[in-house]
């Protein structure tokens, strides 16, 4: 086995990256750029019903989006049939397999009678020691391996420790079904072999596989990768991860606006752990991440904590990157495209200019859009409700005495001219600030909230500003 580190990530195209995929890719990533190694990408498409291209498509662009490049093309598990069916056959020509024409109905009566003696289904050897010539003439075998039957199968794993299997509870499973098609449990042990990989990172829910697995590995004379089980994701009340929990393709969490950045943080933090640090930068986590930190116990997924540390990622971004990853996320997010349609270069600065204020009160980037919108309104403005009540009584009487405060600035129009207007009015009329403030915000946005409203005069610039607060004097 080489000394350079090479970790896989094998999802089944059978749907979308989901969450607990995402976090296996990401150990599996993590690992390899830790110890300057590589991850390698295979697609396990050997169940032809349930495979589809636009699955692998949309695991291809999850990846992506979130940063998880994989190094050299993807593997299609289903391409490599020949090389599976060999290695099964050389099994039987090395004696450590053999051909079983045990029946359907004859399996059906073993299991039948291992339930009534309240034993697990199991097969019962039966074509083991047979000489092949006993076949039953024109029937195609199935070709199972010879599982050892005494002893313990020892699994040595980097989170789950040593655990150990009773060879008498693994029986001789198929490797090769009779139609000549390898069994997912066989295929992975030589596509691993093949691409070289050393440490195999994946759910716990396969932990079992890893003793069958073993047999394989053994009776082809093969090393055995490392083998780390991680724990799997439960929802926030301890069930398992299901819809309602948070168990999405990546692409929903794209569509509900967290930075990839975020999301690989909050992941990474789901089962392992560095000190007290919650917020980690990309960099961060590659110093920092080594397998064996990972917790035996599961994770629990808490969309409140995912959303506070998106808006901690979101704050601390350089403007004009969170900007880049703003516009190129409009096209997923809901109401998105229409703003995107709108945004020429005049827009383009006024948001970046509005982004201190705007990613202050966000979480996500549907906020953001949503804190963004009356850069975008067209006048006369939508009001909303909270800012219409903010426009009644005698909100109008101060606003047309606030627009004529602002029409008298004779110098550059910016934030802390309108401020030193707006605050020199309040006082002459006996106002306090915040009457002449909120009813600017509601006739300025439509909204009762916003970044700072002097902010947001100095971005919408002289001649907007003006024509909106006119707009609700008339």
């Amino acid at each position: 086995m080489s000394d350079k580190v090479v970790t896989r990530f094998a999802p089944s195209p059978t749907g979308f990256l989901h969450i607990g995929g995402a976090r296996t890719a990401l150990f599996n990533w993590l690992y390899a750029k830790h110890t300057g190694g590589t991850m390698l990408l295979r697609i396990e498409d050997t169940d032809r019903e349930r495979s589809t291209d636009a699955a692998t498509a949309a695991i291809l662009d999850g990846l992506s989006w979130l940063g998880l490049t994989w190094d050299g093309e993807p593997v299609s598990q289903f391409e490599r049939a020949p090389r599976h069916r060999a290695v099964a056959e050389e099994l039987v020509r090395m004696g450590k397999a053999y051909y079983c024409y045990a029946t359907p109905a004859e399996l059906e009566a073993m299991r039948e009678s291992a339930r009534a003696r309240g034993l697990p289904p199991r097969y019962d050897g039966r074509w083991r020691e047979r000489d092949p010539s006993e076949a039953p003439a024109g029937a195609k075998g199935a070709i199972r391996i010879k599982a050892p039957a005494d002893g313990e199968t020892v699994v040595h794993d980097l989170v789950q420790g040593e655990v150990r299997f009773p060879n008498k509870d693994l029986d001789d499973f198929i490797i090769l079904r009779s139609d000549g098609n390898p069994t997912y449990m066989h295929a992975v042990v030589v596509d691993d072999h093949d691409m070289g990989i050393t440490h195999i990172i994946r759910g716990d829910d396969h932990l079992t596989n890893a003793a069958r697995q073993m047999v394989i590995y053994r009776a082809m004379g093969w090393d055995v990768p490392s083998m780390s089980h991680i724990p799997l994701i439960h929802g926030a009340d301890g069930a398992k991860l299901s819809k309602r929990h948070g168990a999405l393709g990546v692409e929903a969490y794209r569509a509900m606006g967290y930075l990839p950045e975020a999301l690989l943080n909050y992941l990474a933090r789901l089962g392992w752990s560095h000190g007290d640090d919650e917020v980690m930068s990309i960099a961060d986590m590659i110093a920092w991440f080594d397998i064996g930190d990972v917790n035996k116990g599961a994770a629990r997924f808490d969309f409140a904590k995912l959303e506070a540390l998106n808006g901690v990622h979101m704050r601390r971004m350089n403007d004009a990157e969170l900007l880049d990853i703003f516009i190129n996320t409009l096209p997923y997010l809901e109401g998105g495209p229409a703003i995107a349609a709108r945004l020429d270069d005049t827009r383009k600065a006024q948001l970046l200019a509005a982004l201190p204020g705007l990613k202050e009160r966000a979480k996500t980037l549907v906020e953001l859009a949503d804190g963004a919108a009356f850069l975008f309104a067209e006048r006369p403005l939508p009001i909303d409700e909270k800012a219409t009540a903010l426009l009644g009584g005698e909100a109008r009487e101060i606003l047309r005495g606030a627009h004529a405060a602002l029409e008298a600035i004779t110098g550059d129009w910016t934030a802390e001219a309108a401020e030193a207007a707006i605050r020199e009015y309040a006082v002459a009329r006996g106002h306090k600030l915040g009457a002449v403030a909120q009813p600017l915000r509601a006739a300025l946005t439509g909204k009762s909230t916003s970044p700072g409203v002097f902010d947001v005069l100095a971005v919408l610039g002289r001649e907007e500003s003006l024509a909106r607060v006119a707009d609700q004097i008339d």
